[in-house]
């Protein structure tokens, strides 16, 4: 069993070790700040850097080709020990939180979902802002890794899609993998530096520049106000418009282009669908707000583009109540939803490719049924698509409903109404953020729910960051048994 875990174990202490590290940050702020979290976060880095070279010292040497059980454990086990750790300066620092809560902050921002039990955050520490942001912003980049390099070799949900010849784990392509590792982490930084320079130019000052920017590309949508967006102008919401969209596309086109600069990269079949949704689901609300006098006309494209682009891209980002636009505006929101950005970027959702293999499943199913003797293909990116990547792009998305069906009743059972219920496994699962409702809207949090409801939300904002069957796969026998 150790030799089946010592390399997971050594991945985690270099994480945890990470982990510590990052930590130093905000307690310079605080240090600079003069407030008390240089304390908490100097506790918290002690613990986790610990851990981390206790982690590293035991499980060090050996072979380290990694193979698809320990890839399960691996993506499981970082994920919550990044939780975890996380967690920690909130528990020690200012905000006071019980470990229940702290551990729903952490999850909620290393998953980029941003969602938040933490009120008057305007009144919070620089260093416990700083330090929510940078959750969001290394579980972006996490997040972006796993779906390249991970993911496409487990063949989860069909992403082997896009598996590419970095999606490999042997001791021989490590090399290779660092090589991309390395051009994913400048191209997420540039474009975050790209962000940063854009709010600061059109007036936002430094510091909420830099973790709003953090918040954008991570497509995380942690504020540093309780008004979230609300409170800058029309010009500051298109610049974010602008980088969620950035966030929400496939970030290996972004090294693609880098490499060789053309627009070609525009051509992805994946990239159409996804804008072509935007700018449709846009310019329907748009018509909406207008029709029903919410907004005069550009106010209304302005608030319709940054809410539609923040809740498909899965950010969470809020400019107003967009609960207060009428039933229509409620009912949309809701369905775009489960949309979420393309895989490869730092969105949630339920991914651009799913819903377009699953149409085209759909067109080649009636053309059968009209020329029973036919022989058809589907094609995506101008290649034919295997009849197990179909599979499990179908099987994926009935396991996602059917996953919404239990976390919702689950989340009845601790008394909270059916409304609440529903969009707060929804947004869980898809790792958007607000919800729907007086309680966990856009205006509210999710400070009042009962523990037992913030646990199963923890359990369901992780369940939907990797893609379902990553974490449920270790809970069953077959997976122990080997």
């Amino acid at each position: 069993m150790f030799k089946l875990f010592r390399p997971v174990l050594f991945v985690c202490g270099l994480i945890a070790l990470a982990m510590a590290l990052l930590m130093v940050f905000p307690a310079l702020i605080g240090l600079v700040k003069g407030d008390s979290e240089t304390y908490a976060f100097a506790i918290s880095a002690a613990v986790t850097g610990s851990l981390g070279l206790l982690l590293v010292a035991t499980c060090r040497g050996g072979d380290f080709s990694l193979r698809p059980r320990q890839l399960y454990l691996l993506t499981c086990c970082s994920w919550g020990l990044l939780s975890v750790a996380g967690a920690l300066p909130l528990t020690f620092g200012h905000a006071h939180l019980n470990f229940t809560n702290a551990v729903f902050e952490a999850v909620s921002g290393i998953t980029t979902t941003g969602s938040t039990v933490l009120s008057d955050i305007e009144d919070l520490p620089h260093s416990l802002l700083l330090w929510r942001a940078l959750l969001q912003w290394i579980g972006g980049l996490g997040v972006i890794g796993m779906a390249v390099s991970i993911l496409p070799f487990l063949r989860v949900g069909g992403m082997r899609l896009f598996q590419t010849e970095s999606s490999d784990w042997s001791d021989k392509s490590l090399p290779r993998l660092g090589h991309l590792a390395r051009l994913l982490f400048i191209s997420y930084t540039v474009i975050s530096l790209a962000c940063v320079l854009s709010y600061w130019a059109w007036g936002m000052n430094l510091f909420d520049a830099v973790t709003h920017a953090m918040a954008t590309v991570s497509t995380g949508g942690y504020a540093t106000d309780d008004r979230s967006m609300g409170r800058f102008d029309n010009g500051m919401l298109w610049i974010s418009v602008v980088f969620m969209l950035l966030g929400g596309l496939p970030f290996v086109l972004y090294i693609r282009f880098f490499a060789s600069p053309s627009l070609k990269i525009l051509r992805d079949d994946q990239v159409i669908g996804f804008l072509m949704i935007v700018a449709g689901l846009t310019l329907i609300l748009t018509l909406d707000l207008i029709a029903d006098g919410v907004y005069a006309p550009f106010d209304a494209l302005t608030q319709a583009a940054f809410n539609i682009t923040s809740v498909i891209t899965t950010t969470g980002f809020a400019s107003a109540d967009y609960t207060q636009w009428g039933s229509f505006s409620v009912a949309l929101f809701f369905f775009v939803t489960f949309i979420g950005g393309c895989s490869g970027s730092t969105s949630g959702g339920m991914k651009i490719f799913r819903f377009q293999l699953s149409y085209l499943f759909l067109a080649k199913q009636i053309r059968q049924l009209v020329h029973p003797r036919g022989l058809f293909s589907i094609r995506y990116n101008g290649k034919e698509v295997s009849d197990d990547i179909i599979s499990s792009a179908v099987a994926f998305s009935f396991l996602f409903f059917v996953t919404l069906v239990v976390i919702t009743l689950l989340l009845s059972l601790t008394g909270l109404d059916m409304l609440t219920s529903l969009t707060g496994a929804a947004t869980a699962l898809t790792n958007v953020g607000p919800g729907l409702g007086e309680i966990i809207g856009p205006a509210g949090n999710f400070a009042s729910l009962t523990d037992s409801a913030k646990w199963i939300l923890c359990f369901a904002m992780l369940l939907g960051r990797l893609e379902l069957l990553s974490l449920i796969v270790i809970f069953t026998p077959v997976f122990w048994r080997g």
